[in-house]
């Protein structure tokens, strides 16, 4: 009587497999950006003189941080798979509505802050709520209420203050205070800082521990790579999509309650074509335009490179008019990097 040899399974589920480092390495979508940081770096520490001054980098991390507290909210919702046309107006928008609402009310400028957190959140609701059930593209959703918040930024500040700018709010109450968490600065070795940089800081450790540690950011990664498939695990694609949106509210909030303290008075026309930067910054940071891929500290290091782009051109005194170029060059570089680098981190798995 003869017996089969049992066979050996010797296959060993992949999950298990630890990756080498190198793997590790190219799996990372904020790589590409890392890599061009360190290129507009070291060019403008050779073409620009000053670029190594403290005060200088001090002046690169306050334009990156700027752009980067709203780059890392807009990153999330890009790899949620959607985008926001109205983060831009927005941010005046809760600049505008805080403004207003402290000064007519004569009340204290904390007032003002508080109600214009509550409806620029609305806002952004209003925008995570249509999309879900209309079914329409963001790209349309959010182009709508781009040119709403236009009109009605405009519209509601001339009716208000006769102008198209605000009414000073410095002497009222609260001020002092509120400019101390959204404007001030601190000094570190004699070089002043902005307090947007803390801000920015905070909420990249806030949002890549939400993508790397929570149920939230698995849903986020799942919604922008199969949202048939995620609604089919149980993902709650609705509610993941509107937080994204009141994310990228709450950016906007921070954005304008600086904007406001910084000079007391908000001209109702800014930050129209300011939402395309922030969208570039997160592209170039790793974010995909498909969605489903990206990272919060890639989009950080998307808003250093504008900023040390933006500032570098000043150090080196060159015509401020090449900056978009330079930048419209990035993005395209910094999305070819970014899919070579992908292609090359599949094919190593």
């Amino acid at each position: 009587m003869s017996t089969t040899a049992p066979q050996s399974t010797d296959k060993v589920d992949e999950r298990l497999v630890r990756a080498s480092p190198w793997k590790k390495l190219l799996g990372r979508p904020e790589l590409g950006s890392v890599i061009g940081a360190v290129a507009v770096f070291i060019f403008f520490m050779i073409f620009a003189d000053s670029f190594l001054r403290a005060t200088s980098l001090a002046t690169v991390l306050y334009a990156s941080s700027t752009l980067g507290i709203m780059a890392v909210p807009v990153a999330l919702l890009m790899i949620g798979g959607e985008f926001d046309l109205s983060a831009g107006v927005m941010v005046t928008s809760s600049a505008l509505i805080s403004s207003m609402f402290s000064y007519q009310m004569t009340a204290n400028t904390w007032v003002g802050v508080g109600v214009s957190l509550l409806v620029t959140l609305a806002i952004g609701v209003f925008n995570g709520v249509m999309l879900t059930r209309t079914k329409l593209p963001s790209f349309i959703i959010t182009l709508g209420t781009f040119l709403m918040l236009t009109g009605m930024n405009l519209g509601f500040t001339k009716l208000i203050s006769g102008t198209v700018s605000t009414k000073s709010i410095a002497d009222m109450e609260g001020f002092d205070s509120a400019k101390s968490v959204f404007a001030s600065t601190f000094s570190i070795g004699g070089v002043d800082f902005k307090i947007t940089i803390v801000w920015w800081l905070a909420l990249v450790l806030v949002a890549t521990w939400i993508l790397l540690r929570t149920r939230i950011g698995n849903w986020i990664f799942a919604v922008g790579g199969d949202l048939d498939s995620a609604r089919a695990v149980g993902v709650p694609v609705n509610k993941t999509k509107i937080g994204l949106y009141m994310g990228v509210a709450f950016g906007a909030w921070i954005s304008g309650q600086h904007l406001l303290f910084s000079y007391d008075v908000v001209q109702s026309g800014e930050g129209v074509g300011n939402e395309l930067i922030y969208i570039v910054a997160a592209v170039i940071g790793g974010c995909l335009i498909t969605g489903g891929y990206g990272s919060a500290v890639g989009a950080a290091i998307g808003a250093l490179i504008f900023g040390m782009t933006s500032k570098g051109i000043v150090f080196a005194e060159w015509n401020s008019d090449w900056f978009k170029f330079f930048l419209g060059a990035m993005l395209l570089l910094a999305t070819l990097l970014n899919a070579w680098v992908r292609k090359r981190a599949e094919a190593s798995k």
